[in-house]
């Protein structure tokens, strides 16, 4: 496990992070801790990747029915925040390392014994994954942790949302024209980007265990490349030397080009049921001795990470209402149940492909320390006082909307007064007192303007710097940008936005209730409107001297006026609901009912 780096958040949703564990293609993996003591793994999704609307949509469908897979023989998913800016994913943390780190860089190929019960609690864990209506896709020796109970699978699901990137993908399990897999460990019709089916995830478990039984990768490695790597595995036949005669017939069966011909899942779990339980362990005596010296290295992480959290007591409350942590409530029972048990475990830098391994969580009160509640800052941190600054600003926004109404009244009654002079019925005298006072309103209303926008910007770069301690590692620009972005040409007319939604994001309060921002998006909508009307309405006023030139400009400023007004209310219910979505999350009272960032069910662990 890696130190957190600069770039790294703290907190991802109410989840305490203690380290790194990986990086990959998907994001980055991440040890964590929950309010309630559990210890749970977080995978942070790549930020190009949450932009994408098709993997968004898919990445929340995989997630949802990722909750529904058993956890016997996988890690369960716990809690996720698929709406986030920047989505992420909780699952139970599991103890013991990776297949791939096992055979490829501890100890070698695994007996045939092993083997066969390796075989069988993947068959088993690939029976639940595909009864709730799920295609792994990603098989492979880094998914897999080697536990002291047996073998876990990991990111089942989570794979599959990456067929959405650059494609246009539909509901069914199968799709055309997306690869999505690991080199040496995919099958024929990924390669070809054919339909994948389940029988898919069965010619990648023949992979796996052709890699487990011999230390080889059945088609080779990329040395030769990677189209050579594909080629050999859509047309040539693996590479079985060494494997155990006990395991050649079911391998071998696996790995049929026909995906109709491999056997099916509760085939393979037949075949592979053990004779009978001898009561010994399934793993060698020297892996089995490397996961207890793992398992004290866990406990001193655990102890390290403890010992700041005692500290918490001594802190007081922040401007928000930080709670007092003096009363520490020792880490009760998961709502999702016990994780997976285990003596083993302690997390291990992470092999290419995905998390080596993961931990279970301590049962010991002493572990847990002081964890802040859905909603709190992180321990050590304040918010910025935001009500002063929302109740100038939104009294500067009825200043101005009272001088908007009036220019726009003195510019319908000028509009009146254009006709009544072509029809002789006023003098130009009138004509021209009437333009002064349009000009003198104007001039009033561009002052309180200016005004306005100063107190914008330091209204909303507050709000920016809060969200920032509200949920850490959302926001996707630094805190300059909140100001900056609104002056950079071309960039002002969607990077401003960009940044009001992560400051919604984070300021909005966990549980239902949550409201949707249709709000945010309108009021951007008429703001980007009004912006692209200032130079049109500057251009209509020096166009012609006479009456009947001047009539468009004043029908423009109307328009404008009109625009600007509608603009003002939303921006202030934006400030408004944003500036009390962070007092609610800051100021929640100790011993309230919490509920998770995500959408899906009970609380989080």
């Amino acid at each position: 496990m890696e130190n957190l780096g600069a770039q790294d958040p703290r907190w991802i949703g109410e989840y305490r992070l203690l380290g790194k564990l990986g990086e990959g293609g998907m994001g980055r993996v991440y040890l964590a801790r929950s309010a309630r003591g559990r210890t749970v793994a977080v995978k942070l999704v790549q930020a190009e990747l949450a932009r994408q609307a098709d993997f968004r949509g898919r990445f929340k469908r995989e997630v949802e029915a990722a909750r529904r897979v058993g956890g016997q023989w996988t890690a369960p998913v716990l809690d996720a925040d698929t709406d986030a800016e920047v989505p992420w994913v909780a699952t139970g943390y599991i103890g013991g390392p990776s297949l791939h780190s096992v055979v490829a860089e501890d100890f070698g190929a695994l007996p045939e014994r092993s083997l066969r019960i390796l075989a069988n609690g993947l068959a088993l864990a690939l029976r639940d994954i595909h009864g709730a209506g799920l295609v792994h896709r990603d098989l492979k020796p880094s998914n897999i942790l080697v536990t002291i109970d047996g073998p876990r699978v990991i990111d089942f699901g989570i794979a599959r949302a990456l067929d959405a990137v650059g494609t246009t993908t539909g509901g069914n399990l199968t799709m055309t024209g997306a690869v999505v897999g690991s080199p040496g460990f995919m099958s024929p019709e990924q390669v070809r980007g054919e339909p994948v089916t389940a029988a898919s995830d069965v010619f990648c478990l023949g992979s796996v265990l052709a890699f487990a039984a011999t230390g080889r990768q059945p088609f080779g490695n990329l040395d030769s490349g990677i189209h050579a790597l594909m080629y050999r595995i859509a047309q040539e036949e693996p590479d079985l030397v060494g494997l155990p005669d006990g395991a050649r017939g079911l391998v071998t069966a696996c790995l049929d080009k026909d995906p109709a011909k491999r056997p099916s899942v509760d085939e393979l779990v037949a075949a592979t049921q053990p004779v009978a339980d001898d009561g010994e362990p399934w793993l060698p005596g020297g892996l089995l001795a490397r996961l207890g010296r793992d398992a004290l290295q866990l406990l001193e992480v655990e102890a390290e990470n403890a010992q700041p959290n005692a500290m918490a007591p001594q802190q007081g409350p922040s401007a928000y209402g930080h709670p007092q942590a003096a009363a520490h409530t020792p880490p009760g029972p998961s709502a999702y149940g016990s994780p997976t048990p285990s003596a083993y475990a302690t997390p291990h830098a992470h092999a290419a492909g995905g998390p080596a391994y993961q931990v279970p969580q301590p049962t010991q009160p002493w572990q847990g320390g002081y964890q802040a509640p859905v909603g709190y800052p992180a321990p050590g941190t304040t918010l910025r006082p935001i009500r002063g600054l929302a109740t100038a600003l939104m009294s500067m926004f009825g200043i101005w909307l009272v001088l908007t109404l009036l220019d726009m009244s003195l510019n319908i009654s000028l509009l009146d007064t254009y006709f009544a002079v072509d029809s002789g019925t006023v003098s130009d005298d009138l004509l021209y007192s009437k333009r002064s006072d349009v000009e003198a309103m104007d001039s009033g209303t561009g002052v309180a303007a200016l005004v306005l926008v100063v107190l914008w910007l330091v209204w909303f770069r507050t709000a920016y710097i809060n969200s920032t301690v509200l949920n850490p590692g959302r926001q996707r620009f630094g805190s300059g940008y909140a100001v900056g972005a609104w002056f950079i040409p071309i960039a002002q007319l969607w990077l401003p936005k960009q940044i009001a939604n992560d400051v919604w994001t984070s300021s909005t309060p966990p549980g239902p209730g949550r409201r949707g921002r249709a709000v945010l998006h309108w009021w951007w909508t008429l703001f980007v409107i009004m912006f692209l009307m200032f130079p049109v309405n500057g251009i209509s006023e020096i166009i012609g001297d006479n009456s009947r030139e001047q009539r468009p400009s004043v029908i423009i400023s109307i328009i404008d006026d009109s625009i600007g007004v509608l603009t003002a209310v939303l921006a202030i219910a934006v400030v408004r609901r944003i500036t009390k979505m962070q007092e609610q999350r800051a100021a929640r009272p100790v011993g309230q009912p919490q509920q998770p960032a995500g959408v899906f069910g009970p609380p989080a662990a």
